[in-house]
């Protein structure tokens, strides 16, 4: 197959670089399961992949309960965010994805230990049909570096 979708990703796989756009990795988050990167950097604004309850030591899911399982979301964005030398104080938007609302409060109780009242970040919680792996919450953000 020789169309553009087929040049584009040989492009991709070949010494592809854009200056305005850095891709961040790191080993303390989970290697990403798809087609995709675990944050982007453009310019001073980072854009994170949605994150899951998976331990990058052990590869496995920690969902015992829903505020294990969003710890080690919060856990993983946090490493995501080191990784491009950024912290919780520079989210200004957070997506947060569950596949029961009934889960709403307990993932708000563990989410708020990451931010400092009024400076929390803008964000919507949505329930969903179903999450990557069968797991309770993903959750993805925006941030702003200086």
């Amino acid at each position: 197959m020789n169309g553009p979708r087929n040049a584009y990703a040989q492009l991709y796989k070949s010494d592809y670089s854009d200056p305005m756009k850095h891709i961040i990795k790191t080993k303390n988050a989970p290697a990403p399961i798809g087609p995709y990167n675990q944050a982007i950097l453009v310019d001073k604004t980072l854009y994170t992949s949605g994150q899951i309850a998976m331990d990058p030591k052990t590869n496995k899911l920690k969902t015992a309960n829903i505020q294990e399982e969003t710890t080690q979301v919060m856990n993983n964005l946090a490493a995501v965010l080191d990784a491009a030398n950024m912290d919780f104080t520079m989210v200004v938007k957070s997506s947060i994805f569950v596949s029961d609302m009934n889960h709403f409060d307990s993932i708000n109780e563990v989410y708020s230990n990451y931010f400092e009242g009024d400076a929390a970040p803008a964000r919507e919680t949505v329930e969903v049909a179903r999450l990557p792996k069968d797991v309770n919450v993903e959750i993805s953000m925006i941030a702003i570096g200086s």
